[in-house]
């Protein structure tokens, strides 16, 4: 037993531990702050893709998808896909996130065959019964940074980083994951790597999402460097107003004290990521960080896209598996591996619910601001921002908030998806059932058609004989 303790204290010492890559800021991150939309603005898509490893993966591409096949409604050749500007991702959906991001539309093309049928755990120690990969994950994580960061450049994204985003892409792209020491989520933006005093520029999209991905005991995690007094940096205005003012977010002070102890070398030295789903599966909480700090009624958009913007859809593809209730039909259990996944379940879910809860109740009051702020515009300012004035209806706004999920689908098909492990490799058919899910529940989503029917009016004859379809069926608004 003392030889065997031994040799797993040796294999321990093995444990790959990731060192920081980032480096130190040269210049501003501001330069990666994203500018106008292009385009009339009119309609704003926004889509937050879940956790849940390459089942995550598939249902976020069928939720793509399916907004793709809405072609007719918008008549642009990738449908409300062409009129994403916001996309959030973590863990499994970070992957699709960052390939939207990245590529566009055109990304989705092909993804299938790239990414979904591949086996991404190529690189990866999978298994549980080697002593290497015990003792690796008693030391803090069996997998680092070159398996699957390095089958994620090797398969989608080619070494390329957050500067590279930025020239090539219109759509605000968040990769989400957790920061361990201040148990907050962890956005790859601007602003959390001026605190930093790190260039994000320079970031890996890879580096990103394995940090979005780095479930614990699995992987390790990623590390950054807080590279303290090697940049000017000063606070945002409002972080100073949160740390005085009594009625900011919960999540909004919480956000703000990561970012203060970043610039402390007294308290951070380096950053250590664990998966995003462990704070906020949905990626949502940095929708609701962004409009709890925003100075003015139309952040997080621009003066130009508020008084050009008619209809507003946020998605969340949420592609979490239903309650497990096969332990609790018998005395023992769970114990072990089952009792740490159920901890980590429990409170990645509770987490999304109210991060979910907090951002649909910041966007519904975000929209009566919005309109408050349009309405007071004088006629001049609306002509300078929006170009001209014909058309022009200050209360024409509104914003549609829903949830893509397996809760949307038949009894049947639930269970089914519900047996499709959290991995990096599925098989085909496993694939393409979360696929079709995705899609099919997408269609269900009553905000989604919500949306859809208030881009041609309430009147049903009207969408008819516009026929307005999704994935080759007719849509049912709210209320039909």
């Amino acid at each position: 037993m003392r030889l065997f303790l031994a040799s797993l204290l040796f294999l321990a010492s093995c444990a790959p531990w990731n060192q920081p890559l980032n480096q130190p800021l040269q210049g501003e991150n501001a330069a990666l702050v994203e500018g106008a939309i292009v385009g009339d603005g009119e309609l704003y898509v926004g889509l937050a893709f879940s956790g849940g490893g390459m089942r995550a993966t598939s249902f976020a591409y069928g939720m793509l998808e399916e907004l793709r096949a809405a072609g007719v409604v918008t008549g642009t050749p990738n449908g409300l896909v062409d009129h994403v500007r916001l996309v959030s991702g973590v863990s499994g959906g970070s992957v699709m996130a960052a390939q939207l991001g990245l590529y566009g539309p055109e990304g989705i093309s092909g993804f299938r065959e790239r990414y979904l049928v591949t086996d991404a755990e190529t690189y990866m120690a999978t298994s549980a019964f080697n002593p290497v990969t015990l003792a690796k994950g008693i030391a803090g994580g069996v997998n680092g940074r070159d398996t699957f960061g390095r089958y994620l450049d090797e398969t989608l994204f080619r070494g390329a980083t957050f500067g590279d985003l930025r020239r090539r892409s219109r759509i605000k792209t968040w990769i989400n994951a957790t920061d361990m020491a201040n148990n907050t989520p962890f956005l790859f933006s601007p602003e959390t790597f001026d605190a930093l005093c790190s260039d994000l520029s320079q970031v890996r999209l890879s580096e990103a999402v394995a940090a979005s991905a780095a479930f614990p005991l699995v992987f390790t995690p990623i590390v950054l460097e807080a590279h303290q007094g090697k940049c000017d940096y000063r606070e945002p205005d409002w972080l100073t107003a949160a740390r005085y003012n009594p009625e900011a977010t919960a999540a909004m002070r919480a956000h703000a004290r990561a970012l203060e102890s970043y610039t402390d070398p007294g308290e951070v030295r380096f950053v250590k990521l664990l998966d995003g789903g462990i704070t906020d599966n949905f990626g949502t909480t940095g929708l609701a960080v962004e409009r709890a700090r925003a100075q003015v009624p139309y952040a997080p958009l621009t003066p130009q896209e508020a008084v050009r913007l008619k209809r507003m859809l946020f998605l969340v593809a949420n592609a979490g598996v239903d309650q497990d209730y096969d332990w609790t039909k018998r005395v023992a259990g769970p114990g072990g591996v089952g009792l740490a996944m159920s901890i980590t379940g429990s409170a990645m879910a509770a987490a999304s619910r109210s991060g979910y809860d907090s951002m649909r109740g910041e966007l519904r009051f975000w929209e009566t601001e919005l309109i408050e702020w349009r309405c007071a515009l004088p006629l001049s300012e609306v002509r300078a921002l929006r170009g001209t004035t014909a058309g022009w209806d200050c209360k024409d706004v509104k914003l549609f908030v829903g949830e893509a999920s397996f809760a949307n689908l038949p009894d049947g098909m639930r269970d089914q998806l519900d047996r499709v492990p959290t991995r990096l490799k599925l098989k085909t058919a496993e694939v393409d059932a979360v696929i079709a899910a995705g899609r099919l529940a997408t269609r269900q989503t009553p905000e989604f058609n919500g949306f859809l029917a208030s881009l041609t009016g309430n009147d049903v004859e009207t969408r008819i004989e516009a026929g307005i379809v999704a994935g080759g069926r007719r849509v049912t608004p709210i209320g039909e």
